[in-house]
């Protein structure tokens, strides 16, 4: 089949639940492809000699090369040469934006729909779960050294899965009841099944990963106490899960509910009521999660208030249309410059309209505000969701430097921070970032550790 033939397939798109079977539940919106649909995308693929989609991929995931397996029925081989890779390739599938990385950069792209990188992962995972086949190869046997992993997010998940395989004693400290970090924290069920998240923490189990929780570094313990007890090295992946703050009057009020915080306590299992007419602030797929969450908890009334234009939104176009065709608004162009309210509680939003300005060199434009434009918007509650911040609170008591933006302060090849045995990636290290950013970190990290122990240069080959 030549690449004309290829392209001439219909894509082929994934089912979803109806509208109203969706919002009355958490349950996944996504199903993922059968194997007549998986084997029918993948015959799309040009199978690129030199792929862009590859290049898109911050994991570099031989996207080609399971995508190829696929059409040929080597399903269980395609999976383990992404997981070659990719350590979280069930979560990596559901929640990284393929459009802004591999999808974006495939060819096909070009002349209409790139191919479905994200659902043919998916489907590799689901297809070996589905089977009964083992989802993470066997460990190396235990060393007798250990290695204390801070935060049970992506990053601290892949630098357990490497070390692990090198037969390191390996435990992971998290600071919430429930494992997971942002994966289980902040990201809705709806989007990622908690029972993906669980298969992949039963898996490093059986690989003697070992998890404490409820244990707060810094607090509870400091990484000096880590290290007196055994511990010979020590990484730090706490996440980014300090909300930002609008910095407008009235934000002290209630009814001002920061996004991060508002999808913890939901998905910790905590009945939150936030009240029928919703305010959601930011473009992104936070934003787009609490717009999705409030609606799901009985809220009749949500909307999204963004700052810049509609095409400007940093959310993924799926979640953007799945946000619209479940009934929330969109209103592009508008910020909040005051929180109104009445004995102690909100009841007006005043908004002010925006447009854009000067670029930067990447294209990004300033919102500019629109002298006299001002709005009030009624409203129950406020929930904004603009961006987050890393918590460094782990760091404490030993001289761990940090960037002009809070996070820690890293040699960029090997991870490690200014006290030599400590390393850090994901968002402690870069701000919030996707998934796929936090596990080719952690990658790198888990040499830089392995290297360390060994008595070996970190640098040398890198």
């Amino acid at each position: 089949m030549d690449a004309k033939e290829r392209m001439a397939i219909p894509r082929q798109q994934p089912r979803e639940l109806p509208v109203a079977e969706r919002i009355d539940n958490f349950n996944e919106v996504v199903f993922g492809y059968d194997d007549e649909a998986a084997r029918r995308e993948a015959e799309r693929c040009l199978q690129c000699k030199k792929p862009k989609c590859r290049e898109g991929c911050p994991i570099n995931n031989d996207i080609p090369g399971f995508i190829k397996l696929i059409r040929e029925g080597r399903i269980e081989e395609g999976y383990w040469l992404d997981r070659q890779t990719n350590t979280l390739p069930a979560i990596c599938s559901r929640v990284c934006p393929h459009e802004f990385q591999c999808e974006g950069a495939c060819l096909l792209g070009k002349k209409g729909q790139p191919v479905a990188i994200g659902m043919l992962e998916r489907y590799l995972v689901d297809w070996m779960v589905a089977n009964g086949k083992n989802i993470l190869q066997s460990c190396a046997l235990p060393n007798g050294r250990k290695v204390a992993i801070v935060g049970s997010g992506p990053a601290g998940m892949s630098v357990a899965y490497y070390l692990a395989k090198e037969g390191y004693e390996c435990t992971i400290f998290e600071s919430l009841p429930k494992t997971g970090g942002m994966l289980t924290v902040g990201i809705p069920a709806y989007r990622l099944p908690r029972a993906v998240i669980a298969a992949e923490f039963e898996a490093l189990g059986n690989c003697g990963v070992k998890v404490v929780s409820g244990v707060v570094i810094g607090r509870d313990k400091t990484l000096a106490d880590l290290k007196n007890e055994g511990f010979e090295a020590v990484f730090l992946g706490p996440g980014a899960h300090a909300s930002r703050k609008l910095g407008v009057e009235g934000e002290e009020l209630a009814g001002v509910v920061h996004g991060v915080d508002y999808l913890r306590r939901v998905n910790l299992g905590e009945q939150v009521n936030i009240g029928r007419n919703v305010v959601v602030v930011g473009g992104g797929n936070v934003a787009i999660d609490c717009a999705r969450t409030a609606l799901r908890l009985g809220s009749d009334q949500v909307f999204i208030l963004y700052r810049r234009g509609r095409e400007e939104m940093p959310a993924s176009k799926a979640e953007i249309h799945h946000l619209e065709e479940e009934g929330v608004r969109i209103e592009t162009l508008a910020a909040p410059v005051k929180i109104h309210g009445e004995n102690g509680r909100l009841n007006k939003i005043e908004c002010i309209r925006m447009q854009l300005g000067a670029c930067d060199a990447s294209g990004r434009c300033r919102p500019e505000p629109v002298a006299g434009s001002n709005f009030m918007i009624e409203a129950d509650a406020i929930v904004p969701a603009i961006s987050q911040d890393v918590d460094v609170t782990a760091g404490s008591g030993l001289d761990l430097a940090l960037s002009r933006w809070g996070t820690f302060e890293v040699d960029e090849k090997t991870l490690q921070t200014t006290v030599p045995w400590v390393f850090a990636a994901g968002d402690a290290v870069l701000g919030p970032q996707t998934v796929a950013k936090a596990v080719f970190q952690a990658k790198q990290a888990a040499e830089s550790i392995h290297r360390l122990i060994q008595g070996r240069d970190l640098h040398e080959g890198r």
